[in-house]
């Protein structure tokens, strides 16, 4: 299930879906595809994302002390907001 996002988090979904979509990316292509001002923005950006149920959080097959990470599909989690 997912919840809703504030509005300055669903800006940076936006941007990061229409990046990479499907496909997993990891903690520094996020940061230096939006280009964020700290890198303590982006972790809270994930974090939000991950507590909303709008990500995903899965370890690198080649390296298990790195996250990939996967957005839902925007259908599904607006589909399944409480």
């Amino acid at each position: 299930m997912t919840t809703a996002l504030p509005k300055w988090v669903i800006l940076r979904y936006a941007r990061l879906w229409r990046k990479f979509e499907d496909t997993s990316f990891s903690h520094e292509q996020a940061s230096n595809f939006l280009n964020e001002p700290k890198r303590t923005t982006l972790s809270l950006i994930i974090q939000e994302l991950k507590s909303s149920g709008w990500i995903t959080i899965i370890l690198d097959p080649k390296d298990a002390r790195k996250r990939l990470y996967a957005l839902k599909k925007p259908e599904q989690a607006i589909n399944e907001l409480k």
